[in-house]
């Protein structure tokens, strides 16, 4: 049987996407097959889609999140059943090897059961499909770091995708003794209502200008804040030295 996709046969921009069809999966050991009523894209998505940066092979049918029901499951699957309302990200990115080549823009999507949670009955699809990925990337950060309950942190970027996770899982989940982020005028009474005890307006307040020091510095940003910081870390350097002479 068939079913109708977003697919790419080569790298390249978003020219190279097109809809067409392609065959339903069939679930395989510990497989469920979802009828996906929402998916939703991240950077990682079109980033694989533009060059070869994991194998894959084409067609390939992007898309990580998804939120939808199950219509059927492979051997093996113990924890769902037809009917099934799930939620999760696909692509299993710690087991090495190659991507799945059919992700979620599309109307079915094979996915292993212990890559998906019940979907809450509180959150409509839509919101369920945004979460997998973004909650992820959040998670890994405080785990890299070895965040404890009650440290503090500072998370550049709080009203982006990850920020405002990343907000929400200091206080409700690691529990923060204080978070403080950067957003942009018309985002901080909003990352406010996450939980973070101070928003920094990044349009009025330079980093440099932050004299508070914290447990972990989330930086969801990248460059920005990296060249900041490596200039803070000269000016210190620089006045060590002289201070050693």
């Amino acid at each position: 049987m068939m079913q109708k996709a977003w697919f790419y046969e080569e790298h390249g921009p978003k020219e190279v996407l097109r809809l067409g069809e392609i065959p339903i999966p069939v679930p395989k050991q510990n497989q469920l097959l979802v009828q996906v009523r929402a998916a939703a894209l991240n950077p990682v998505d079109f980033k694989l889609r533009q060059r070869p940066i994991l194998p894959l092979e084409f067609p390939v049918v992007p898309g990580c999140d998804m939120a939808g029901v199950v219509v059927a499951k492979g051997e093996g699957v113990s924890s769902f059943d037809i009917g099934d309302e799930v939620y999760g990200n696909i692509h299993d990115f710690n087991a090495g090897g190659k991507l799945k080549q059919q992700g979620t823009l599309a109307e079915f999507t094979a996915v292993e059961e212990n890559l998906v949670a019940a979907k809450p009955d509180n959150i409509s699809f839509e919101e369920a499909a945004s979460l997998p990925l973004v909650v992820q990337t959040a998670m890994e950060g405080f785990k890299t770091a070895g965040f404890k309950e009650g440290q503090t942190v500072f998370v550049v970027g709080g009203g982006g995708g990850v920020g405002t996770m990343v907000v929400q899982l200091a206080k409700q989940v690691y529990g923060a003794a204080r978070v403080v982020a950067t957003a942009s005028t018309g985002k901080v009474e909003f990352v406010k209502s996450l939980g973070a005890d101070i928003v920094v307006d990044y349009t009025k307040t330079p980093y440099e200008e932050v004299e508070e020091k914290f447990d972990l510095v989330y930086d969801t940003i990248g460059k920005f804040l990296t060249f900041s910081m490596f200039l803070l870390w000269c000016l210190e350097l620089f006045l060590f030295l002289i201070f050693s002479l």
